[in-house]
């Protein structure tokens, strides 16, 4: 079998890649090993209920009239209609310190601005100056790392503050300890404080089947629990991929979304970023009675919390980092229709070794699994109030559920620290497209795939 374009990873950048090259050709088969599609955005059931998984909120969000953004340049190149997704915009959104100190913003950006004027005055004239080189910086031209809390305290000169604004987009785009790229840094500062965040209407299931739809009607080819094996090289070229199950199928172009590590091993390379720390997440689902509890807050969308001095943001050796995380309620996206349960979820960085290490024995992980779940749960009712009375289900996942069903190097969700912002890896023909390309976020992960076909993959047409 041989198709011209060939695509490994079927998360959201593998999808928009795919619907972007079947715009203008068919002839995309695009390989995912899991049973269903959707990588670290993806969904689950338990007990007949769908989970979600990955998906707190899309960043990004920006009115129909403003053709340039982001989110509706992506639109266009996925040739997708706005009004099909229904979007529901976020409430408002906290940042929470101890003092106690906090900055709330929404998708109006003169809200955090207003905060910062009002609890910072003497980062007044410094803010102005950060954003003002924000919009004037190039995120995506390649070069070295740099410091992104160097350069927010240069401006703010204020710690605490400094620690305030990276704080989010940490929790939400950092593959490094204690700092972001400042490249990574300017875009999510972009996509969540000067954009903003929201929902589409339904689930990511409802979102997922609605991309998959799309690519079947262009001609696009999806095979499910279809693993590869390894890329077939011929120099710096690949020819074709082998499959798990001994099938080879040939391509003349190939993407990788699976992240920058797991390619070099399909390529049989050696890693030279093998050593790097990674960071891994453990996340708990609390659904509630919401009928019998009336107390949750209905004026906060997410509250990235830091319960310690100085923000420790660095992988820890016990379960979790019960210091800081984020609390997300998915119900309080404006009109959004009422769900069936109230759900609070709850986000801490976690060790992938102590997971390991627990996950040969069954009762020992379950166990560990509890009680971090009633940790966290504890954290949450310190910030919304009594909960445990009205919990009808929960459940949580750590780094090693992200291991077995993405694949993730130390189930590491933003990957490698070391990021390829053109998607090349030295070969001719292959490219790799995702959170190791250095986008972030749901718009940003697919306007990664959507790059490089339209970088690299269209103009060989």
């Amino acid at each position: 079998m041989k198709v011209p374009f060939v695509i490994i990873g079927g998360g959201l950048s593998g999808l928009a890649a795919a619907i972007r090259f079947a715009r203008y050709s068919p002839d995309v088969l695009l390989l995912e090993k899991h049973h269903r599609v959707g990588g670290l955005n993806s969904y689950y059931y338990r007990k007949n209920i769908l989970l979600e998984t990955g998906l707190h909120a899309i960043t990004n969000f920006a009115p129909a009239e403003e053709k340039r953004a982001p989110f509706n340049k992506l639109l266009r190149q996925l040739k997708l209609r706005r009004k099909d997704l229904k979007i529901y915009p976020q409430t408002s959104s906290e940042i929470h310190f101890p003092g106690p100190l906090s900055l709330l913003f929404s998708n109006d950006f003169k809200l955090l601005k207003n905060e910062i004027e009002e609890k910072f005055p003497y980062s007044r004239k410094g803010f102005a100056e950060m954003v003002r080189a924000i919009d004037d910086f190039d995120p995506f031209i390649p070069v070295p790392f740099r410091s992104a809390k160097k350069f927010i305290l240069g401006y703010l000169q204020d710690e605490r503050l400094t620690e305030m604004m990276l704080c989010p987009l940490m929790y939400y785009g950092s593959s490094v300890e204690n700092d972001m790229d400042l490249s990574q840094f300017v875009i999510m500062f972009r996509s969540l404080f000067q954009e903003g965040m929201f929902r589409p209407e339904g689930t990511i299931k409802t979102f997922l089947d609605m991309l998959c739809t799309h690519l079947d009607s262009l001609g696009g080819t999806i095979r499910l629990s279809c693993g590869v094996r390894k890329i077939l090289l011929k120099g710096d070229t690949a020819w074709g991929v082998e499959l798990d199950n001994g099938e080879r199928v040939e391509c003349d172009y190939l993407l990788s979304t699976v992240g920058l590590s797991e390619t070099y091993e399909l390529l049989g390379k050696e890693d030279s970023n093998r050593n790097e720390i990674r960071l891994g997440f453990f996340e708990s689902i609390f659904l509630l009675d919401g009928h019998r509890c009336r107390r949750l807050p209905r004026d906060r969308t997410i509250i990235f919390f830091n319960r310690s001095v100085p923000f420790n943001y660095a992988r820890p050796t016990t379960a979790i980092a019960p210091q800081s995380g984020v609390l997300c309620l998915p119900g309080n996206f404006q009109g959004r229709p009422e769900q069936q349960f109230d759900e609070v979820r709850m986000t801490h960085l976690a060790s992938y070794d102590y997971w390991r290490k627990r996950k040969t024995n069954p009762s020992a992980y379950a166990e560990a699994k509890e009680e971090a779940a009633q940790t966290s749960l504890a954290i949450a009712e310190d910030y919304i109030g009594p909960l445990s009375p009205y919990i009808v289900f929960q459940d949580s996942f750590t780094p090693m559920t992200i291991r077995k069903y993405t694949s993730k190097k130390q189930g590491a969700i933003y990957g490698c620290p070391t990021k390829v912002k053109d998607g090349t890896i030295g070969l001719s023909n292959v490219f790799i497209a995702g959170t190791d390309q250095g986008f972030l976020g749901i718009v940003g992960s697919m306007l990664s795939g959507v790059s490089i076909v339209n970088q690299h993959i269209l103009p060989r047409l």
